[in-house]
């Protein structure tokens, strides 16, 4: 276990001891970054499953252990002020142990969750987030509170696509025209640490966090193409075929779901949020940056590239 690093004292922000899961993330590599560049006095605490393998920087505590297995969960919790939770996967069996082992003590849970967005429709996308989110007002209420960032799409899912870009010039998708407003992860990681240190500001708050414009899935292609300096194009996959290639990974209900969510979009796009202005005085980062962020996602493997960048969020 490396040791813990206090970073430079705010003279309004008490000593805090702040936990992140999902470290290794798309979004957690981000909210650890966040936390230690911060002028907050405050201890940075991950939670990996192989502290040797998490690849991330030294001036933080690394504490083995996994949410699916709340027995592990002790070392995490003890201490901890503010816990960034992200439950991994599409089914929230299990998770009543560990969000109580994490959450159950007087701390600030902010939990990355996921917004509706289309049309008029607000709140919480149902299923494993609406149930996740429950959990934490039920572990909280007794003495703890808890802040909700509900993201859009993730701009990072599109690395869907990396193989396909760095394979040849073609894209394969369904729904093509379906549009977004896809968030890029810098974005929601800053809204969270927001969050987690200034508890007395964000806590009951539910924030539907959003790329700053609706792009389609052929326009957001033509952003990577863009960023990459050459012509890709689009090719329409059957909802079928879809629904196919996912399951094995995802599962049959989750890929139907994804796929039925996704063909949704194409008459009624996701609409676009002002949180990131309203949360952290500054526009949201285009789907544009985010391509440029990622090119070398869409020219070499991760693997060859030694880094963890095609990781679940």
């Amino acid at each position: 276990m490396t040791p813990t690093t206090t970073h430079a004292a705010s003279l309004d922000t008490p000593y805090r001891t702040v936990l992140v899961t999902g470290a290794t993330g798309k979004v957690g590599r981000h909210v650890v970054a966040g936390l230690l560049a911060s002028s907050a006095q405050v201890s940075v605490r991950a939670l990996v499953r192989d502290p040797a393998a998490a690849d991330l920087p030294a001036d933080l505590e690394l504490v083995a252990g996994d949410l699916t297995r709340p027995d592990t969960l002790a070392d995490a919790a003890a201490g901890v002020d503010a816990v960034f939770l992200l439950w991994p996967g599409f089914d929230p069996e299990g998770a009543v142990a560990p969000v109580t082992a994490l959450a159950g003590h007087g701390t600030h849970v902010v939990y990355l969750s996921a917004a509706r967005l289309q049309g008029d429709d607000v709140g919480v996308m149902t299923g494993v987030w609406s149930v996740l989110e429950r959990l934490v007002e039920d572990t909280t209420a007794a003495g703890g509170s808890h802040t909700m960032i509900r993201g859009g799409g993730f701009a990072g899912n599109t690395l869907e696509w990396a193989a396909e870009v760095r394979d040849g010039d073609t894209v394969r998708l369904v729904a093509p025209q379906g549009g977004r407003s896809l968030v890029h992860e810098r974005d929601l990681a800053e809204v969270a640490v927001a969050a987690l240190l200034d508890p007395a500001t964000h806590a009951g708050r539910a924030y539907a966090v959003t790329g700053p414009q609706t792009l389609t899935q052929v326009e957001q292609v033509a952003a990577i193409a863009d960023a990459l300096g050459r012509p890709l194009r689009v090719e329409v996959v059957t909802h079928d075929d879809a629904v196919r290639e996912r399951a094995g990974l995802w599962g049959t209900a989750a890929a139907e779901q994804a796929v039925a969510h996704w063909e949704s979009l194409v008459g009624r796009p996701e609409r676009v949020t002002h949180t990131v202005e309203d949360v952290l005085g500054r526009p949201a980062l285009p789907f544009s940056e985010w391509a440029r962020d990622h090119v070398a996602d869409f020219r070499e493997p991760a693997a060859i590239r030694g880094v963890g960048a095609i990781r679940a969020s």
